[in-house]
């Protein structure tokens, strides 16, 4: 068996964690076809197959499997190492991943960013805009940023950004068409604008006063899976929107859109940035974190 190199199996590494070459090669910062041909030769040095190869995807040997489980932890160990050293710079440096949904980007970690950013010039940052839920490890993201209660329990959170608080708007056009609704249930005689989520199901409109809470289940002709493209169809008339306050402040002042039910819709906490537990953190990850510890 010729020498196998430790590139050699961060290139295995990648294609088993990813479980596909394409993202694998984006990982590495080389073209797919390039990570198949280097792995071939990494299978031919060995006499042993690692990886099948499907049209349904990419999937592990048995002895692909056992040397995944094995090389793994070592080479998390080295990463652990060579990230302690970050303790002995004066200023963090290298890259931090972060994963979020659209309107937790745009509302709350671009800004905090942007000013993060400003006092770190070594770090470069990735924000990777994704509504679906995602693995953060096997996605190579170092944070990710969701409301509470869809982060896993196994993951470390802390709050980002300041509270939160949904808002149903309508342009002045549908209401002259329909009466104002009173209560959340007057809903079911006005058209809305649905949200679907990547997963596929439609989001419940959440309201609450006095501790009465309602869910409810809306309907409408147009169903979209973006905030931003929801107020922009409230406002050309399409229905009602149900959307971040702060997303449609601008046009309700202006009297673009008309808001209601406004004592129906409390404040929610908010969003969370989360990361799996470690025992050493990287250096752009624990500078972003007291960063945001410091701001809130």
């Amino acid at each position: 068996m010729r020498r196998i190199r430790p590139q050699d199996l961060s290139v295995f590494l990648a294609i088993a964690q990813h479980r596909s070459f394409r993202k694998a090669a984006v990982d590495l910062g080389v073209t797919a076809s390039a990570l198949s041909h280097a792995l071939r030769a990494i299978e031919e040095r060995l006499d042993v197959r690692l990886v099948n190869r499907t049209t349904r995807g990419v999937g592990l040997t048995e002895a692909g499997e056992r040397l995944f489980e094995r090389v793994r932890p070592a080479f998390l160990d080295i990463d652990a190492a060579l990230e302690e050293l970050d303790t002995f710079r004066d200023q963090p440096f290298g890259k931090l991943r972060i994963n979020a949904p659209r309107a937790a980007a745009k509302l709350v970690l671009l800004p905090i960013i942007a000013r993060f950013l400003r006092e770190h010039p070594a770090i470069e940052a990735e924000i990777v805009v994704d509504d679906a839920l995602v693995d953060m490890v096997s996605g190579g993201f170092d944070a990710g940023v969701r409301f509470g209660e869809t982060i896993a329990a196994d993951m470390i959170a802390i709050p980002i950004g300041p509270r939160h608080r949904f808002a149903v708007v309508g342009s002045a056009d549908h209401f002259e068409r329909h009466a104002r609704p009173v209560t959340p249930h007057d809903l079911k005689d006005h058209p809305c604008i649905r949200y679907r989520f990547a997963s596929g199901a439609f989001y419940r409109w959440e309201f609450e006063r006095g501790g009465v809470e309602v869910d409810m289940d809306v309907q409408g002709p147009l169903t979209l899976g973006d905030q931003d493209t929801m107020l922009q169809a409230a406002l050309d008339g399409a229905g009602l929107a149900y959307v971040f306050e702060s997303q449609a402040s601008e046009a309700v002042a202006d009297a673009r859109l008309i808001r209601v039910l406004e004592d129906w819709c409390p404040y929610y906490p908010g969003f969370f940035l989360y990361y799996p537990s470690r025992r050493q953190l990287p250096g752009p990850l624990r500078a972003f974190l007291d960063f945001v510890k410091a701001k809130r």
